[in-house]
């Protein structure tokens, strides 16, 4: 409960939302850099008035001969104001005051009548200043506090003799005027920095909007992408390059679910299919074995001629369903992992120690052999074997019992042995060549009857052959015949299971 209370509280003061948390963060960086600007410019303002004023006043004590500080009535001349010769006055700088210090490091306010005391250093500060000067280094101005607690600026002029200077001219001023200025002048720049903010943040808003709106408009069509619309496609071309990238992955995500869906929909579909077809391959030889079991249970089993055709009857029938629930579990093996029992095999030898097993397959058909004895590879010899009788059942069933011709060969192609079985029998019509490979599918139910297949044949072979890693195809043409063309490599790499 705290957990969720401190979550939305949160929320409240963090929202989530981009276009408020990038406006927010773009003003805070803002708002920071005008703070550091600001910052720095006090100090460099701070500065450089303080500098100008020193200038200032050192520039008037500059007019002040030494003689005039040297007068022995110094005590009667601080009741009066300084004059130049002629008796004009001099005039400071407002608030400034003045001091004498001589050799000894003492000082002698002479501007104290006006009502601005001069701050003081001590002895040793004066007699360093002093020191400074005979060494022709210059000095700087000083900020001190006078008596009264105000901050004055202070700079100091050399009273020169010959070859040196024995005492110091300091004249300051208050720095409060100086601040105000400085203050003044920052006050200004923070006002026109928040106005800036402001009209910043009034035309950002709109112009960040804009920007994410490719943005907002992906997250509506990912709102609205279901089933039924998985083939639509965003527009990759914003002129963003993240937002280009998004849209392109977010196509490809569209398209890869497109082709899932398709997938477990044609998964289902063949699997509706499969069920269908196998429970029809089934349910026939069952229903005939039932029949049968039937006749003898009202009185034919006393009568031994129609006992014996039954029970050949039946035992057919059950061999079919054996060899159907065989091919079945077989497809399913296949499909889950396929386990090979690999050797050394050649292929050559395997197909001519098969030769008298395809003569009695044949019948009264030719078959014609064309085999190198010289391809080897690593093979599960049983699966190989039943691919080629898969592939010669299927040559038998559709050529003529008398006139039927069938050709085996053998070659290599490249690191591949190509095996390729074909017949001289009726071909297949084009509109079934992509679909013999599929489980129970006939392209002539009748003659498959006939011989007993189910239609998974192919689909076995096929499935062989791949668990090899090869590939097999079909040429053929209605009437002239068909050729299964099996490519497998030479020497495989799997590890024997």
């Amino acid at each position: 409960m705290t957990k969720n209370w401190i979550t939305r509280i949160k929320h409240l003061f963090v929202p989530r939302s981009l276009r408020f948390q990038l406006l927010t963060r773009s003003l805070l960086i803002m708002a920071v850099l005008l703070l550091l600007v600001g910052l720095l410019q006090y100090v460099v303002m701070k500065d450089f008035l303080y500098r100008k004023q020193a200038e200032t006043m050192e520039a008037q004590m500059q007019s002040m001969p030494r003689d005039w500080f040297m007068r022995k009535s110094l005590d009667e001349s601080r009741n009066k104001p300084l004059t130049r010769p002629g008796g004009n006055a001099f005039l400071f700088i407002p608030g400034s005051s003045l001091a004498w210090i001589d050799s000894n490091g003492i000082s002698i306010d002479i501007n104290e009548s006006s009502g601005n005391v001069s701050p003081t250093l001590s002895t040793e500060e004066y007699k360093q200043i002093l020191e400074k000067s005979n060494l022709h280094k210059k000095i700087s101005y000083q900020i001190i506090q006078d008596t009264n607690g105000n901050e004055q600026l202070v700079v100091f002029r050399p009273l020169e003799a010959p070859n040196r200077s024995d005492s110091i001219v300091q004249m300051g001023t208050k720095t409060a005027p100086l601040q105000d200025q400085v203050m003044q002048q920052l006050l200004i720049f923070f006002s026109l920095s928040a106005i800036a903010l402001i009209g910043g943040a009034a035309l950002y808003l709109p112009l960040l909007l804009r920007t994410l709106l490719p943005l907002s408009n992906m997250v509506k069509s990912v709102e609205q992408t279901d089933v039924g619309n998985l083939a639509e496609r965003f527009p990759v071309s914003h002129g963003q390059e993240e937002i280009d990238r998004l849209s392109v992955s977010f196509n490809g995500m569209l398209e890869r679910l497109e082709i899932s869906f398709e997938s477990e929909k044609e998964a289902r579909e063949q699997m509706r299919r499969f069920i269908a077809d196998a429970s029809h391959e089934l349910r026939t030889p069952l229903t005939s074995i039932h029949g049968f079991l039937e006749v003898l249970l009202r009185g034919a089993a006393a009568n031994p001629e129609q006992l014996t055709s039954a029970l050949k009857s039946m035992y057919g029938e059950s061999k079919r369903v054996n060899k159907l629930v065989e091919d079945l579990l077989l497809l399913a093996k296949m499909d889950r992992s396929p386990q090979l029992q690999l050797t050394e095999v050649n292929l050559g030898e395997l197909i001519r120690e098969m030769r008298p097993q395809l003569v009695i397959l044949a019948g009264e058909r030719t078959i014609n052999l064309d085999l190198n004895y010289a391809i080897k590879g690593t093979y599960d010899p049983d699966k190989m074997k039943q691919v080629i009788l898969n592939l010669f059942q299927n040559a038998v069933q559709h050529t003529d019992p008398k006139d039927g011709v069938i050709t085996i060969t053998l070659h290599t192609t490249g690191n591949r042995a190509e095996l390729a079985i074909r017949d001289n029998g009726v071909g297949i019509h084009e509109e079934h060549l992509l679909h013999v490979f599929e489980r129970f599918y006939r392209s002539d139910s009748s003659r498959t009857r006939k011989y007993g297949g189910a239609g998974l044949g192919l689909s076995i072979t096929k499935s062989i052959v791949e668990a090899h890693g090869g590939s097999i195809h079909i040429e053929s043409q209605h009437g002239t015949g068909t050729v299964f063309i099996v490519e497998i490599p030479i020497s495989t790499r799997r590890s024997i299971i």
